[in-house]
């Protein structure tokens, strides 16, 4: 209603439409009548008062009943009941008719749209098992609608390493999410491809949490509830037995055997029980194991987890130590605490690790309330300790590593982790040189299903680059067009030979003109929307497998120096796109280069000669596209504040 009101949609109530008027093939007006409820409460349309409104186009919504003796023909031969509605299933919203479902106002068992909206649902279960039972197909029980098909759902993005074969490269992290085998049940239930156990150790290594020990991030802001930019824990291994976990890989592998199970296992430095815990998680049928030797917080106190896997001696001893005691694949995970990690996942390799797993959390501490007190804070004493960040926040710092060790290692399996929350950042990882991905914080942030979201989309991601046409598309979404506030106008400057912009009267005067222009363009007949037209492509090349794609982006990432500091680009400002805001003079004049005018009158920005290209104002912009990089036309000329006294020779 809000919204209707702000769109200036008018309300007229007490009218009951009686005629529509046409002239000329077209719909010129609409005729109601007054309705008036009398003493017996019953409502009644007043013929001596009429109502005509012009209009171009009639919408019949929710409310309709059903009188008109022609419509009730047509609908023969339902049954129908004393209200004169058809007789509807209230379970199945089937008719007196096989085939012929019914819901809304016309079956009379609703009153909102709300419970409109569900007859849709119901019906449409039973729609499907009816068409399905025509042709002898066998329907479960329990509603699940079949999705869309398309030949998207086509892709195969299933991907083998070190042996193993994955359905797709989306599985669950050693973490929150696995820390039981019900849960990770759930999650293969769900369509997640493989699963690490929460890391476990042998019993006299066996840990108690302690609580609170999962908070929110500080990094996104006062933001709360779902969509998390990152998580901070001190949450330690799991607290349950090796042998609960070792029985639960053996059911999890007896009930999923196309699924992948790796043990996430922990000790300290000790050849002899790396040695007894990897073969028992070996003995229970684990597909691989995963070496935490990362845990940032707790475990390191122990000599276990983050104090293991800082030094390249020990990593690479730990792996030999783990290649001798078993025969499957494992994979070292690696913190991101460290100088170099390229040096910690290259004496993995050294210790015969068939990969490695990049990254486990970042050490940080989260915040500190106004009196000083941490958050997580614990007990009476109020005390915390520094714990491991995880999320969108640390993505970057994830993708470094992954990029880092696969340009260093060539060919060498990464497991990636930190950050992973759709299928476009999954994507982003692949292109660093991952296999597969782990994910935990989206799935906090939401629950299992994300990985319907993460399939679909890796799959149309990988189906539109063999579209040639689309190639300037980013990711799944199109160049935006020419827009405001998200609505397609024709540029002002080309109706009216000049600019303006889009607040106080300025707006008022922008929204006559695109008013008239409207009327005009009607009265010619001509498309409103005809640059929005959608087209049918048709794949031109093989859709790439994702095996293909793994890797793509290490050609472009290398040393500072392999940067070109010829080929400069300036800020160019779409001025019909601009709500003038003047967020990106703001952040130029101080914070940048001052090369962005702000004119006081019309609030127009305008970027200067100054522009060295930061790019910190299209970073900032509110609008998608309304500030685009294009290469500079002339020279670029450093401001040096003074002469330089020795000419550079670069």
């Amino acid at each position: 209603m809000e919204l209707a009101k702000e769109e200036k949609c008018e309300f007229l109530p007490f009218l009951s439409p009686q005629k529509v008027v046409i002239k000329g093939g077209k719909i010129v007006a609409m005729e109601f009548l007054r309705t008036e409820q009398d003493e017996d409460g019953n409502w009644k349309e007043d013929k001596e008062q009429t109502v005509r409104l012009r209009a171009d186009i009639v919408i019949s919504a929710f409310g309709s009943t059903l009188n008109d003796p022609k419509v009730k023909g047509a609908l023969h031969p339902l049954q129908f009941n004393r209200w004169g509605l058809p007789e509807v299933d209230g379970e199945t919203m089937q008719t007196s008719e096989p085939g012929v479902f019914a819901g809304g106002d016309i079956s009379g068992l609703t009153n909102t749209t709300v419970e409109s909206v569900n007859d849709g649902k119901q019906a449409s279960w039973y729609m499907h098992k009816y068409i399905q039972s025509l042709h002898g197909a066998l329907v479960p029980a329990v509603p699940q609608l079949p999705l869309f098909y398309t030949p998207i759902d086509l892709v195969d993005i299933s991907i083998e390493m070190a042996g193993l074969r994955f359905l797709n490269p989306f599985g669950l992290a050693s973490a929150t999410p696995t820390t039981s085998s019900t849960m990770i049940r759930r999650a293969f239930e769900a369509g997640w491809a493989f699963a690490l156990t929460k890391t476990f150790s042998l019993d006299k290594d066996i840990v108690t949490n302690v609580s609170p020990r999962i908070i929110r991030g500080a990094t996104t802001g006062p933001m709360y509830g779902p969509g998390q930019g990152s998580f901070l824990n001190i949450e330690l291994i799991s607290e349950k037995t090796a042998a609960y976990w070792c029985r639960s890989i053996s059911e999890l592998k007896s009930d999923f055997p196309d699924k992948i199970v790796i043990a996430s296992i922990m000790c300290s430095y000790n050849k002899n029980d790396w040695t007894e815990l990897s073969k028992m998680a070996e003995v229970s049928g684990a597909d691989a194991l995963e070496l935490n030797l990362s845990c940032p917080h707790g475990m390191g106190e122990r000599g276990m987890g983050l104090a293991c896997g800082q030094d390249p001696e020990l990593v690479r001893n730990i792996c030999r130590w783990v290649r001798q005691a078993v025969q499957i694949p494992f994979f070292a995970k690696l913190t991101p605490n460290v100088t170099n990690i390229v040096n910690i996942a290259r004496a993995a390799q050294e210790g015969n690790a068939d990969g490695v797993t990049a990254t486990n959390t970042v050490s940080g501490l989260m915040g500190l309330k106004a009196g000083g007190i941490p958050w997580p804070s614990v007990g009476r004493s109020k005390k915390t300790t520094y714990g491991g960040v995880s999320g969108n926040a640390i993505r970057p710092i994830a993708l470094r590593a992954v990029s880092a060790i696969a340009k260093a290692l060539p060919g060498f399996p990464i497991l990636a982790t930190g950050g992973i929350d759709s299928a476009e950042s999954g994507l982003q990882f692949l292109h660093s040189g991952a296999s597969v991905l782990q994910v935990c914080s989206a799935i906090q942030n939401q629950d299992y299903t994300v990985i319907d979201d993460y399939c679909t989309g890796l799959k149309a991601l990988l189906y539109l680059e063999s579209l040639e046409e689309l190639q300037d598309w980013e990711g799944q979404s199109p160049p935006s067009i020419q827009h405001q506030k998200g609505k397609p106008v024709p540029k002002i400057s080309e109706l009216i030979g000049k600019k303006l912009p889009s607040f106080g009267p300025y707006l008022e005067q922008r929204k006559k003109i695109i008013a008239e222009n409207k009327l005009k363009l009607k009265a010619q007949n001509s498309s409103l929307h005809s640059q929005l037209e959608r087209k049918c492509f048709a794949p031109k090349k093989p859709i790439p497998a994702v095996k293909d794609v793994i890797g793509k982006a290490l050609q472009y990432i290398g040393t500072y120096g392999e940067l070109s500091s010829t080929e400069q680009v300036v800020a160019l400002i779409d001025e019909e796109m601009c709500i003038n805001c003047g967020k990106c003079y703001m952040t130029c004049n101080d914070s940048g280069y001052q090369a962005i005018q702000f004119d006081p009158e019309t609030h127009l920005p305008t970027v200067t000669d100054s522009c060295t290209g930061c790019t910190l104002c299209l970073s900032i912009c509110p609008i998608i596209d309304c500030i685009r990089m294009v290469s500079r036309t002339t020279p670029y000329e450093a401001k040096r504040g003074l002469p330089l006294a020795v000419i550079p020779v670069c």
